[in-house]
């Protein structure tokens, strides 16, 4: 039970206008250690402060008002030139507000914050004294989680036609089935709270949740931090003006209901004439036309800058270099991009983890880098941009590089791939082998890194959001890591194709190209079919196969799928062509290699494969037809 009985409306207004606060807080801080001469930055810093510890007072929240009393006095001896900021007094502060956050989280369960470690206490007691601040570590990076483990293969198929007698029995989708949540990647340094949104009318209203390409469970509970909440916010903040677009439209469409239904009482009365017809026909265009700006508008609803989610990083980067002895600066471009919510809150945890390893693997410590006439601060950028229909985010660092030698030589040490393997591998597909489990370049594990968890399930998570990574780097010059997301996950863009007389969607972000089969381009490499595609040799798979179904004519149409480290053709009897779907979740079941189900047009049941959950645990073989079966099915 709430210990702030008939309060909890207050609380929640405080939680989330001081979230906002102490998280400007933070990247102010991390901004002062560059320009310690800037007054109006530390007196930013100090009303900001200062508003929490009001807020917190109002509340008789007495252990945060006794920490937050402490560390505004040291921020008014800074503000008044009594103290000098140094690193060490940095660290200091940001303990307190690591621990002011901490609070919040207690705060957000209904619950009274216990007291701050005393340590800390003393630690500010000391620095206000003018002594010399014993070592107090303003946040130590958690240890890379365990890879969840994976489910095992199942030893056949799924049933498709038990399956699809299942789906059109219970075609309206019901709610999204509970699934296993992906692991995260690592948790951030220090609790970190979203950053203040724009200074703009805003209206709170729940956020529904759009059906993923990959259904999971979403917990709703109060989030009391960035990367490391058990829990997703329930709620959203949007711009009373998209609002006021959805209500119009709204308005808009029941106009055009309301004729509709005139025009069809003429016709039901048998008034067929042109001008009636010709009024219907203006009617569904209209109609069409307000449909599809209502689901842009909506969408827009969910839309969130991304900044929010960047402006967490620049004290978490701050903070691990700091422990590695590195001096590192995160530059942020692209904030104003926007994402889907709940695509941003699943983005956290493998961005985290790609700024950790950057910062960890991508830079050399400060004298490296003089000795190889590079500045001692090493720069990372994070940026942002809508390119088309997706989102490109893109972490580059001006570090060491990747070697894609050294890659492939670690790959066989730690028995990853084999000699032959690894020496079909051109040097983009080398670097790809950093997602594979287990490989790591540290021969020691830390509290940082060195367990070969990490890339893959960044890899992993991305997939899960029907995005795409890339990784390019130069040895000596740095590394830049590429991912492509598209805006939202509540509508897919699909290609609608046919195998035996059945349709099913794959997704278009892995479709390059359609070409045509023609069996004699069918070459048989190492006993398995391969076309050449622009001097690219590509393995040949049918979908009827991976489907596991019998393949009963030649296939004539061939799919160029690209997903994240292979390429290869998908053979299809026939295909349908573009569309943008809603996917719904399988009631109860959740076959391997389906990540949901449509309507088309006419009403007929349309599966979503999910590409990489259907390749993903079969052999070599997966999908493969012999070039014999080629040869018989002429």
């Amino acid at each position: 039970m709430s210990e702030f009985g008939g309060m909890e409306e207050l609380l929640g207004d405080f939680l989330m206008e001081s979230n906002d606060l102490l998280s400007d807080v933070d990247n102010k801080l991390v901004e002062l250690e560059k320009r310690p001469e800037d007054r109006a930055l530390l007196n930013d810093i100090f009303r900001g402060f200062h508003t929490i510890k009001g807020g917190a007072g109002f509340l008789n929240v007495t252990p945060m008002v006794t920490l937050c009393h402490r560390t505004e006095n040291l921020f008014d001896k800074l503000r008044n030139g009594e103290l000098t900021l140094t690193a060490e007094i940095l660290d200091v502060i940001l303990s307190a507000t690591g621990t002011v956050q901490d609070m919040f989280g207690t705060l957000g369960q209904g619950l009274m914050p216990g007291n701050a470690d005393p340590a800390l206490l003393a630690a500010l007691d000391a620095v206000l004294s003018g002594e010399a601040p014993p070592p107090v570590s303003a946040a130590a990076p958690e240890p890379e989680p365990v890879a969840a483990p994976a489910a095992a293969p199942a030893e056949s198929g799924p049933d498709w036609n038990a399956m699809h007698q299942s789906i059109v029995g219970n075609a309206p989708a019901a709610e999204t089935a509970p699934a296993a949540a992906p692991a995260p990647v690592a948790a951030a340094p220090a609790p970190v709270a979203a950053p203040p949104a724009p200074k703009q009318e805003v209206a709170h209203v729940s956020a529904p949740t759009p059906a993923p390409a990959a259904p999971k469970q979403q917990q709703v509970q109060s989030k009391s931090s960035g990367g490391s909440s058990g829990g997703q916010e329930n709620t959203i903040r949007i711009d009373t003006q998209r609002l006021d677009m959805v209500l119009n439209l709204s308005g808009e469409i029941g106009l055009t209901k309301n004729r509709l239904t005139t025009l069809r009482t003429e016709i039901l009365q048998g008034n067929n004439d042109t001008n009636t017809l010709r009024s219907l026909d203006e009617s569904i265009s209209q109609l069409d036309l307000l449909v599809s700006d209502l689901q842009n508008a909506v969408m827009k609803t969910r839309m969130q800058p991304i900044g929010r989610l960047f402006q967490k990083y620049p004290r978490l980067a701050r903070d691990l270099a700091r422990q590695l002895g590195k001096e590192v600066e995160l530059v942020l471009s692209g904030e104003e991009t926007e994402l889907d919510k709940t695509m941003i809150e699943d983005l956290n945890d493998p961005l985290v983890h790609l700024v950790r390893n950057a910062v960890d693997h991508g830079v050399e410590q400060p004298q490296d880098r003089i000795s190889t006439g590079k500045k001692p601060q090493a720069v990372i950028q994070l940026t942002a941009e809508q390119v088309g229909d997706h989102i490109l985010i893109e972490i580059s660092d001006d570090g060491r590089g990747m070697n894609a030698d050294a890659l492939r030589r670690k790959a066989i040490e730690k028995g990853l791939i084999d000699v032959e393997t690894a020496n079909s591998l051109d040097e983009k597909q080398c670097l790809q082998l950093i997602f594979l489990p287990g490989f790591s370049t540290k021969d020691q594990i830390s509290s940082v890194s060195g367990r070969g968890v990490g890339m893959d399930v960044v890899r992993t998570n991305i997939q899960k959001l029907n995005g795409r990574i890339d990784i390019n780097s130069m040895p000596g010059e740095g590394t830049r890591i590429s991912i492509s997301l598209p805006l939202t996950l509540a509508i897919l863009p699909v290609l609608v194709v046919r195998a035996c007389n059945q349709p099913f969607a794959v997704p278009l972000a892995m479709v390059r190209e359609i070409i045509t089969i023609d069996t004699a381009a069918i070459q048989e490499v190492s006993g398995k079919p391969t076309i050449v595609v622009r001097d690219e040799i590509l393995p040949l798979k049918t979908l009827s196969g991976l489907l596991g179904w019998e393949q009963t004519q030649k296939p004539c149409f061939g799919v160029l799928m690209q997903s994240a480290e292979k390429s290869f053709i998908l053979a299809i009897d026939s295909f349908v062509g573009r569309d943008d779907v809603v996917i719904k979740p399988l009631q109860n079941i959740r076959p391997k290699g389906v990540a949901g189900a449509t309507l088309s047009g006419d009403g007929s049941v349309v599966l979503v494969l999910d590409m990489e959950d259907l390749l993903a645990g079969n052999d070599n073989q997966a999908g493969q037809v012999r070039m014999s079966e080629l040869i018989s099915l002429q």
